[in-house]
């Protein structure tokens, strides 16, 4: 076996796909898997399918051109709006797309056009994350240039909250969206069919109960994958938090002080590391770092492990405590966050396993 490794529990994603989505559908919603955090793997939104969900989303045209080419033929959504020098791509692996400016719509219409296609689009609405969308005044005005472009087919309306500025998902936010989508239908003279509230931050509302009617979907990856929802990071009841495990085989065991010695300046990312004196401690190193992992995202699964630290390429541990102590060759497991997920399955040194 080759390490460092990530390992997949198919069943336990596909089981976390089907809680969420029952979740959705007592409150009238489907389910938009989100497998972005591990690059569109062909396993893995399988299983999210036969979980429930009745589309497939990621952010980048390549990883939905590599589901396609695994054999996939449902619904594939680009939740990132393309860039210009993409449209013809994002026709060709995008079913619908999320998008707020009209010059790229109007680029995506043209290259459906010459493909004889039309091109669904969902208009993202920004609530004050202040990542990607219109204000929600200029929202109708947009919609309706959107809805006159040849090739283009607008679908609905869409938001994303809790990414960019934090900003949380709530109820007054899930009612101005449907405010924008009855003034966008009035503006257009015919209804939109989709009303995307969100991703892994609205299932703490989903939980109580606080989605009102009219949100016809949210697009939900963190939660599937680790089970757990985005604004808190508690775990969601019913979900297995450890569908996906890393690990990484250890390099050297040392004991040595756990406060550096000399002048200390800017370690290899730029950053001025500050440490605790806790005198002479055993520490371990894995075979694995900052490219393939975020140690602030990272979790040891065995006891008396702490991370301490990373650099590209290692993850540096205290394990004064651990019993049995590790030695070179021992393999340290442990649960990752969205970020550790994300960069794991992005890394090429990283090995993906299917259990």
């Amino acid at each position: 076996m080759k390490y460092p490794a990530v390992f997949i529990d198919l069943a336990k994603v596909r089981h976390n796909a089907r809680v969420i989505s029952n979740l959705l559908k007592e409150q009238g919603m489907s389910l938009v898997g989100v497998a972005k955090g591990t690059m569109c793997h062909p396993g893995v939104a399988e299983s999210m399918l036969d979980g429930g969900a009745r589309a497939i989303g990621d952010s980048r045209i390549d990883n939905l051109r590599r589901l396609r080419e695994s054999g996939y033929r449902g619904e594939t959504i680009l939740l990132r709006a393309p860039s210009p020098s993409s449209c013809h791509e994002a026709v060709v692996y995008a079913d619908v797309s999320l998008n707020s400016d009209p010059v790229t719509v109007r680029m995506l219409g043209e290259a459906a056009l010459k493909m004889g296609k039309r091109h669904k689009v969902i208009l993202m609405v920004d609530l004050g994350d202040l990542r990607e969308g219109v204000l929600a005044e200029d929202a109708p005005c947009v919609a309706k240039e959107m809805t006159d472009l040849p090739g283009i087919d607008l679908i609905g309306i869409g938001t994303n909250l809790a990414c960019y500025g934090g900003v949380i998902p709530t109820r007054e936010k899930m009612d101005a969206l449907l405010r924008v989508k009855n003034e966008i239908e009035r503006s257009i003279g015919r209804p939109l069919e989709r009303v995307s509230g969100g991703n892994s931050a609205n299932m703490l509302m989903v939980l109580s109960g606080q989605m009102p009617p009219g949100i016809t979907e949210l697009r939900i990856g963190e939660s599937i994958l680790l089970g757990t929802e985005a604004v808190g990071r508690t775990p969601i009841p019913g979900c297995f938090q450890d569908a996906f495990v890393i690990k990484a085989e250890v390099i050297e065991v040392l004991k040595k002080p756990s406060k550096p010695f000399g002048e200390i300046g800017q370690d290899a990312f730029g950053n001025v590391p500050v440490f605790e004196d806790m005198g002479i401690r055993t520490r371990a190193i894995c075979a694995i770092g900052r490219q393939d992992i975020d140690p602030g995202s990272l979790f040891p699964l065995e006891k008396g492990v702490r991370i301490l630290g990373a650099s590209s390429d290692h993850l540096i541990c205290d394990v004064e405590e651990a019993e049995p102590s590790p030695r070179p060759g021992s393999i340290l497991e442990f649960r990752p966050g969205y970020g550790s997920l994300l960069r794991a399955f992005t890394s090429p040194f990283v090995e993906k396993v299917v259990i």
